[in-house]
């Protein structure tokens, strides 16, 4: 009995070893790459003001990937990657957690909107993210530690962040379209 020309279009081989191997690890880079790149901040560089650098690479790349690709960013891994925040960046145990899953819960919530628009729109809808993200951080760190800290760092990881985002966008877009790709695999 012969398989109609639909049913033939539908058939296709089982992928090799090799093609699994390659797909799994094109989903698993968003959550890698943005291990390495919290790595790479704490590397000597004896920059000003590098201790800040930290959460805002791992909140850009958070948001970046839970819009562009949230099933290559699932929470257990930001969960994890809000731990390793809290402990590279001295702060109390749970705050990096907490700020990452809200910037990646709002992430998730805006992505159907914002797809189809424009990056200015979506850096400006990040400006709002970020300065959320930061004065939620002040406001916990203040609050854990029973003293109401200077508003000023808060203030500048805003700004630092907001500035960093469209010089991250381009390798990380860059990412998103090639090594990135499980379809391309």
């Amino acid at each position: 009995m012969a398989l109609s020309a639909r049913a033939q279009n539908n058939i296709q081989p089982r992928p090799t070893l090799g093609r699994r191997l390659d797909i799994a690890s094109r989903h698993a880079m968003p959550v890698f790459g943005t291990l390495i790149i919290m790595l790479l901040t704490q590397a000597p560089f004896r920059l000003a003001s590098q201790a800040a650098l930290l959460p805002a690479v791992t909140v850009i790349a958070v948001w970046f990937w839970s819009l562009a690709r949230p099933a290559s960013m699932p929470p257990p891994a930001v969960f994890m990657l809000g731990v390793l925040l809290d402990l590279m960046g001295y702060l109390p145990l749970g705050v990096g957690v907490l700020i990452l899953l809200a910037v990646q819960g709002a992430a998730l919530r805006l992505a159907r909107p914002l797809a189809p628009r424009g990056f200015l729109l979506g850096w400006f809808v990040f400006v709002w993210i970020a300065t959320g993200a930061a004065m939620l951080t002040w406001v916990l760190v203040s609050l854990l530690t029973f003293r109401l800290i200077a508003a000023g760092p808060a203030m500048f990881q805003t700004v630092l962040t907001v500035a960093l985002f469209p010089v991250l966008s381009i390798p990380l877009g860059a990412a998103h379209r090639t090594i990135a790709a499980p379809e391309q695999a």
